[in-house]
């Protein structure tokens, strides 16, 4: 994908790392289309497809808070393998979470002691999610998960420089460094259908 004059799709963009990804993409100078949960339907790929169309890549970072995430996650991963190939879009980055990243240990983060369960269902359910992509995207696809390889810092400055590393309980990213590495795998892709954390370098 070019880098420059490239037009880039962000599915919630009204969310903490949706709106520092549109940030960065325009920062960058693409053309940019900013949709929020209200504006289509993304669990359903005929929407995926209408508002996808004529774009270069997709930045995917959404939640639905009154749907079952078991449910939610993998109906997005399904329409989004079926709906932007058919708009033509090659390259899907879509952010995951770092509970379901293994850590250097090879053990996901979820599974460690003392990593707090109270979220455990929604980190299934996204990992359940990144599954259901692996399952469905076709080979037109190209994808990648990007998660904070442990939390968001939201108090510290940008950096401006990122890591791509294991899950670690104490790694931390903001939103703006993370959004520089979701704009770099859009731009010139260097993970494929895989999930990798980001920490701060």
């Amino acid at each position: 994908m070019e880098t420059k004059s490239s037009r880039i799709i962000v599915f919630g963009s009204g969310g903490r790392v949706g709106r520092a990804a549109v940030a960065e993409a325009e920062r960058r100078g693409h053309k940019v289309t900013a949709v929020r949960r209200a504006d289509g339907e993304v669990t359903d790929p005929v929407a995926v497809a209408r508002l996808a169309a004529g774009h270069d890549a997709a930045i995917v970072a959404v939640y639905d808070p009154g749907a079952r995430p078991g449910e939610f996650f993998p109906a997005v991963a399904r329409a989004l393998a079926e709906g932007l190939p058919a708009a033509g879009v090659k390259r899907l980055v879509s952010v995951g979470l770092a509970s379901v990243l293994p850590t250097a240990s090879g053990n996901l983060l979820m599974d460690t002691p003392d990593y707090p369960q109270e979220w455990r269902e929604f980190c299934t359910g996204h990992g359940a999610g990144t599954e259901a992509l692996r399952a469905a995207a076709p080979e037109a696809l190209d994808w990648v998960v990007l998660s904070p390889a442990g939390d968001f810092d939201h108090e510290s400055a940008p950096s401006g420089a990122y890591v791509i590393a294991p899950a670690a309980a104490d790694s931390r990213i903001t939103p703006a460094d993370f959004a520089r590495a979701l704009l770099d795998e859009a731009e010139l892709p260097t993970l494929h259908r895989t999930h990798a954390g980001v920490s701060a370098a």
